[in-house]
């Protein structure tokens, strides 16, 4: 798929790319270029203090970013590939504008979509938040993403224009874990 292909080379130089996932329409970068982040931070016109999430195709690509407690692997069977985004402890020091650095927290999620998965599968792990401005409405496909972002985003991965409600974030890092946002997984 050209598209595909165009995607894996735009992450590669730093620039921002488009994708649909099985939640709402996101703009991806690569979480170890801190100019890639910078840039999406400031295309979204958003705070440094939100931190993005990050994206895998896999269990083990999570695994290098977070420790998963017995309660958050059985929540990942469960619901993986899909719509919950766990907030677990980070593995390393978290590059900027990636999890929270005051308390060592990562979101992480598998998307069960499969340009998604084909394009993480490519470049790995990828920092992630919603196409949106800050405080909008995110963008449900692509169409309305090039509406709102224009040039700022390198490619638009093509999505099916349907909408679907945002993940659900539940914080593993408590016992019993928290849900700070109520999506499409019951948790």
């Amino acid at each position: 798929m050209v598209e595909l292909a165009e995607a894996v080379s735009a992450i590669r130089a730093g620039q921002i790319v488009g994708m649909p996932t099985d939640t709402v329409y996101g703009l991806a970068v690569d979480p170890n270029q801190p100019a890639a982040v910078g840039s999406l931070f400031e295309a979204k016109r958003r705070d440094t203090s939100t931190p993005l999430v990050i994206l895998v195709s896999n269990f083990e690509d999570a695994g290098e970013w977070g420790r998963f407690s017995d309660r958050a692997r059985v929540d990942v069977i469960a619901h993986w590939p899909g719509a919950l985004t766990l907030v677990v402890e980070a593995v390393a020091p978290l590059p900027p504008g990636i999890g929270d650095p005051t308390s060592n927290t990562v979101g992480i999620r598998s998307p069960d979509h499969p340009i998604a998965i084909g394009l993480l599968d490519l470049v790995g792990p990828l920092a992630v938040t919603s196409a949106n401005l800050s405080g909008r409405p995110p963008a449900g496909e692509h169409f309305a993403a090039t509406s709102i972002f224009g040039e700022a985003v390198a490619v638009y991965l093509e999505s099916d224009g349907e909408v679907a409600s945002a993940s659900t974030v539940v914080d593993y890092t408590q016992d019993p874990p928290v849900v700070l946002r109520q999506g499409g997984v019951q948790i």
